[in-house]
């Protein structure tokens, strides 16, 4: 192995958000890299696929910031095709819909007189019962907002989400957790009457054939700079000696082949990371390594004979008589992601982990499952 030189590419593992942006930047100060990516198509998670013209979203990925550099680089890589939508999104549990976030007049006519006073009377019990002592997730929303509405709005939806039940989510991560997200601040707002609704966005921006054409315009953008973005490509080993990074290995179409590497800027999951560094890693590392554990989701993609079918970007689905998660409706976000425009795409989202009963169904299994419960 050949010392790296300092002006040798610098080497970017993933070709996400991330890893696109890392070599962009790089790109502005001057410096070559080589972005490794295993999938076939660049963005990760908010790539963009593709089937037969229709375009299709890895669950929904609005682009908001409060940094205006930020969002002047995205103007400035996207130009008009960076669209401005307006959000709509509800809840659906018991066969209604709720607003979200949530108002007084729509709660009101979902839930009727006799069950708002029993949502008020278990708030109330909340409170005056209320111990400190918060061990779970359930406790500590329970104690806060009443059992009703913790089942209402937080328990079927986070499980689906998180897969554990909320008997076994610390009460801690729910303190982190729900204290910034907006249906937090719904909630509150409903029973408290403050109205903060900041993090609730009411419009966002997004790109006209979906955010997988952000980021084929930044790796297009890296290549005519003269840096690489290599994609089928996978990083089996990072070389290390005397503790620096010197290069890596890379397989491509079953070849492998060592690059050399003045520096390594990696997006990929840190549990594979550690996986293939060949020098010794701490025992502790390692094992902390090891036991992260990660939530998957497997997205059933629907061409529907109707031109439309409900207003909403997304649905969020807490009703828990069906596995769907939440229904993305693409043609919502941008009408271009739907090339006849007499019918509709759906994303049904199916929350769960890699070699469980969902994971585990066929394709025809998931497109019958998803048919039945929309």
């Amino acid at each position: 192995m050949h010392p790296p030189n300092p002006s040798d590419p610098v080497v970017v593992a993933g070709a996400g958000p991330a890893g696109l942006a890392a070599a962009h930047t790089l790109l502005r100060l001057g410096r070559r890299s080589t972005v490794i990516e295993r999938q076939s198509a660049v963005g990760g998670l908010s790539r963009t696929e593709q089937y037969r013209g229709y375009r299709f979203d890895i669950g929904g990925h609005r682009f908001l910031t409060q940094v205006p550099e930020v969002e002047a680089l995205w103007h400035e890589v996207m130009g008009r095709d960076l669209l401005r939508v307006r959000r709509l999104s509800r809840i659906h549990y018991d066969g209604r819909f709720f607003d979200y976030p949530l108002s007084p007049s729509n709660l009101a006519r979902n839930i009727g007189p006799i069950e708002g006073l029993r949502i008020a009377g278990s708030y109330a019990r909340a409170r005056v019962t209320r111990t400190g002592r918060e061990e779970t997730f359930e406790d500590w929303v329970t104690s806060r907002f009443g059992a009703r509405l913790y089942r209402t709005f937080f328990k079927t939806y986070t499980e689906k989400v998180w897969g554990v039940p909320c008997t076994e989510i610390r009460a801690d991560w729910a303190a982190q957790r729900i204290r910034n997200l907006s249906l937090w601040t719904a909630v509150r707002g409903m029973v408290t009457g403050a109205r903060d609704v900041k993090s609730l966005a009411g419009e966002f921006l997004y790109p006209r054939l979906g955010p997988g054409q952000m980021w084929e315009r930044f790796a297009s953008i890296i290549r005519d700079g003269g840096s690489d973005v290599q994609l089928g490509a996978e990083i089996t080993r990072v070389h290390v000696p005397n503790g620096r990074v010197a290069a890596v290995t890379v397989r491509r179409d079953g070849v492998e082949r060592e690059l050399p590497a003045p520096a390594l800027i990696t997006s990929i999951p840190l549990s594979r990371l550690v996986a293939v560094i060949d020098a010794p890693v701490p025992t502790a590392v390692s094992h902390a390594a090891a036991s992260l554990a990660y939530r998957d989701f497997i997205v059933v993609n629907l061409i529907v004979r109707q031109a439309e079918l409900f207003p909403d970007n997304w649905i969020y689905v807490h009703t828990p008589d069906v596995s769907v998660g939440r229904i993305q409706n693409y043609k919502n976000w941008s009408a271009d992601l739907v090339p006849d425009q007499s019918r509709t795409c759906l994303g049904m989202e199916y929350f769960c982990t890699v070699g469980d009963a969902i994971w585990q169904r066929s394709d025809a299994e998931l497109l019958e499952q998803a048919r039945r419960e929309i």
